[in-house]
């Protein structure tokens, strides 16, 4: 047995061993090149992270990618994403004017910092949350385009994200200001991102711009890996002391693009290095694989099938949400239903409406592009991808600034035929069920 003063050099060594045994079955279990092992620090956050190459969804890597987090500030990319909606819809422009209400300037830094009854266009309020990922602005947008209310906006996101695929998340507010009930997985995040890049791609270089001036002001995007890392080109970083230091990013090598989404990190500068050391792997992996080495992925497949939004009943406004009480933080399996939420009105907030099971009805989309050729393209690729679920049917149809290629004339169970046939080759497929 070791004396005293010999046991610490033993206990040292000892750790020692087992990290790098550690490290070893890492390697083994992607059977790829040996990703970086995680520090102490990382290990003690538990944190979660995974990368998706961005066209088709493979997991590249996986770690705790379901696993309950906040999301923080990254909450603000769903919020952009209604925001484009709306601007597709024709709802709101870009020129339209965002007022500052008492409860948006009463919010918590970071922030613009205007008084009560200022105002700023749409487009300067997408940038205010893009780069200074100003809190203030987050929930007068959000009271804009929610009928006055942020609790009802924050529904919509809900219902929205459940419609995406994003079946373990859950909002309540606009910015991802600390709330125990705002919940939110890797997995998801990453789902969050795709959707943004295939349905909005007219909107995204706004996630890679580097700075934007307002009154005077010059205001920096808080992604660092936009100045370090070569392709990286969004989307948005988050922190608060209980979610850790986020960030979920896209970057592109040659023709490829992948999303990286780490959740938990000890520092910007440790969160940053872990997100461009596993797009780096990535992209690597990926490579050595188109030159025909066999190279073992962490999973086949990324997104279940996209659920229709549905409308949930919350029993009373007043009544105190029971979801911080059954929420643990762990690599354990999330629920399926985080929470009930408000009741919200799809007609009027712009959201497609509860699934009915109409023979004939349902409709899939199959991209959103900048102009009708491309969709009109996107249309005969989808038929010769897909021929037994796709006819002469598709149409380029004009949505606010972008053109939709859909299909329409499905059951509900061979509209999901399709999309999943479609999703197998590689190709973005939505399910939309009757709009009225």
């Amino acid at each position: 047995m070791p004396s005293a003063a010999r046991r610490p050099d033993f206990l040292s060594r000892l750790t020692g061993l087992a990290g790098a045994f550690a490290a070893t079955l890492g390697a083994l279990a992607i059977g790829g090149p040996a990703w970086s092992a995680p520090t102490p620090p990382f290990q003690e956050m538990r944190y979660a992270a995974v990368v998706v190459d961005a066209e088709t969804g493979e997991v590249l890597f996986s770690k705790r990618a379901d696993s309950l987090r906040y999301p923080a500030s990254i909450t603000k990319v769903m919020t952009l994403y209604l925001t484009f909606e709306a601007l597709s819809a024709g709802r709101i422009s870009l020129d339209d004017r965002v007022e500052i209400s008492p409860r948006a300037a009463a919010q918590s830094p970071t922030k613009l910092g205007l008084p009560v009854g200022a105002s700023l266009s749409v487009s300067e309020a997408m940038q205010a949350l893009a780069i200074k990922s100003a809190n203030d602005v987050a929930v007068a947008l959000a009271e804009k385009l929610g009928g006055g209310s942020e609790r009802r906006f924050a529904a919509m996101m809900t219902l929205r994200a459940r419609e995406l695929g994003m079946v373990n998340t859950h909002f309540v507010n606009a910015s991802g200001l600390p709330d125990s009930r705002q919940l939110s997985t890797a997995r998801d995040l990453a789902i969050l991102s795709r959707a943004v890049l295939r349905d909005f791609p007219q909107h995204y270089a706004l996630f890679g711009q580097q700075s934007f001036a307002f009154e005077g002001r010059r205001m920096n995007n808080h992604n660092g890996l936009l100045w370090r890392m070569p392709g990286a080109d969004g989307l948005k970083t988050g922190f608060t002391n209980a979610s850790g230091y986020n960030l979920a990013v896209s970057a592109v090598r040659g023709n490829r693009r992948l999303v990286a989404v780490v959740l938990g990190g000890p520092s910007t500068a440790r969160r940053n290095a872990k997100a461009e050391s596993l797009l780096l792997t990535g992209f690597d992996l990926t490579t050595r694989r188109d030159r025909g080495e066999r190279v073992q992925f962490a999973e086949a497949s990324f997104e279940s099938e996209p659920a229709p939004a549905s409308l949930l009943a919350q029993a009373s406004p007043e009544a105190e949400p029971l979801l911080a009480d059954r929420v643990v933080l762990t690599s354990a399996p999330a629920p399926r239903n985080l929470s009930e939420f408000e009741i919200v009105d799809p007609a009027s907030a712009g959201l497609r409406r509860a699934a009915r099971a109409e023979t004939g009805r349902w409709s899939v989309q199959v991209g959103a592009f900048r102009s009708q050729e491309m969709a009109r393209k996107q249309a005969t690729l989808v038929r010769k991808l897909a021929p037994a679920h796709f006819g002469a049917d598709g149409k380029a149809e004009r949505s606010g600034a972008s053109w939709r290629t859909r299909f329409a004339g499905y059951s509900e169970s061979s509209a999901r035929a399709a999309c999943k046939a479609l999703k197998s080759r590689g190709q973005p497929c939505m399910v939309l069920p009757p709009s009225g």
